[in-house]
């Protein structure tokens, strides 16, 4: 079968890009848009249909097995893991394969995700206590931790822009895992960073449903925490007011 890869090459960021397409042949309908990225590479020349020449294709990969999330990139329009696309699945024999382009870019395929980190670290996701899991809180925690925070959610999300006030799902998820076994102080700690920068700015379009290439909840997972969170706050705003008609 042959593919007709159509590739973004973009030297840097300050330097203009466009496509450019390379034949690709295979007799297996079980090659992955990673896999054909990394042959390419591996050739003496690495020339498009044109004849043109040109340096390595820059893309980042490190598992190869959807469990990473490093080879995240629009595939078609969409975001996706190269590692989990086959060529196979596009009957028409063409594949656009460009950049997340909600993220700076460094070249080609690559972008910077370094606001992931930073936004979870702003939020301060982490906890100062051990948290356990049980049968109350066991299935909540174990699907937030399968979040590779690969970025394909906050590509699709009208919400999410770089910089700005709303974190994403890419946070939500995380904190998720600890809202469902935090008490006390961590609790309000994480949980009034969650209204700032999750529960105030998502639109709730929910375009984030169905593109995790986990296959997480996410929906479930932003119903149970925005709950928890609502639930802890009514609470203890009740039990001022109780408290102070007690007295």
């Amino acid at each position: 079968m042959k593919y007709l890869l159509d590739i973004w090459r973009q030297r840097d960021k300050d330097t203009d890009g466009s496509f450019r397409t390379y034949l690709y042949e295979t007799d297996s309908d079980t090659v992955t848009v990673a896999s054909a990225l990394s042959e390419l590479n591996k050739r003496k020349e690495l020339a498009d249909i044109e004849g043109v020449v040109s340096g390595r294709i820059v893309w980042e990969c490190s598992c190869m097995q959807k469990k990473c999330g490093a080879c995240a990139m629009l595939i078609n329009g969409k975001p996706r893991l190269a590692c989990d696309a086959r060529l196979s699945d596009n009957k028409s024999g063409r594949l656009r394969i460009e950049p997340l382009r909600k993220f700076p870019l460094v070249a080609d395929l690559t972008v910077n995700r370094q606001i992931i980190f930073d936004d979870l670290r702003q939020m301060q996701v982490w906890s100062e206590s051990d948290i356990f899991a049980d049968d109350r809180n066991n299935t909540v925690m174990y699907e937030a931790s399968r979040c590779l925070q690969c970025g394909c959610c906050l590509e699709v999300c009208p919400n999410f822009a770089v910089g700005e006030k709303f974190f994403g799902m890419s946070a939500m998820v995380p904190a998720s895992r600890l809202l469902a076994g935090m008490t006390g102080s961590s609790f309000d700690r994480l949980r009034k960073q969650y209204g700032k920068v999750i529960t105030d700015g998502c639109g709730k379009s929910l375009a984030c449903r169905n593109i995790c290439p986990a296959g997480i909840d996410i929906e479930g997972l932003m119903a149970r925490s925005n709950a928890a969170v609502l639930w802890k706050w009514f609470s203890k705003r009740r039990s001022r007011h109780d408290n102070g008609n007690n007295t």
